[in-house]
């Protein structure tokens, strides 16, 4: 099997942080830029003491999940409306 020559995910593995941009960047490269920038922010919902954190975390988990399903389901409306929703978070 050969490498592919463009590689999708290939903005996760550049040096710059940030959001991807330029004339490839698509919806699926930046909802997966989103997906893992809220999944640190439930690593950050779940250190916090006592449980404060377990409400957040568990509504981010469930938007996570769903805008993954977006991905594998290729529905491009959902992608939007989660993109949307995960840019938002923090």
């Amino acid at each position: 099997m050969t490498p592919a020559t463009n590689d999708p995910l290939d903005f996760l593995n550049n040096s710059q942080p940030g959001v991807p941009s330029g004339p490839h960047t698509d919806l699926i490269q930046v909802l997966l830029y989103e997906i893992i920038r809220v999944k640190e922010l439930i690593t950050y919902y779940d250190s916090i003491p006592n449980g404060g954190g377990q409400l957040g975390s568990s509504i981010l988990n469930e938007l996570v999940s769903e805008a993954y399903n977006s991905l594998v389901n290729y529905d491009t409306v959902l992608m939007k409306k989660y993109y949307d929703l995960l840019l938002n978070c923090d």
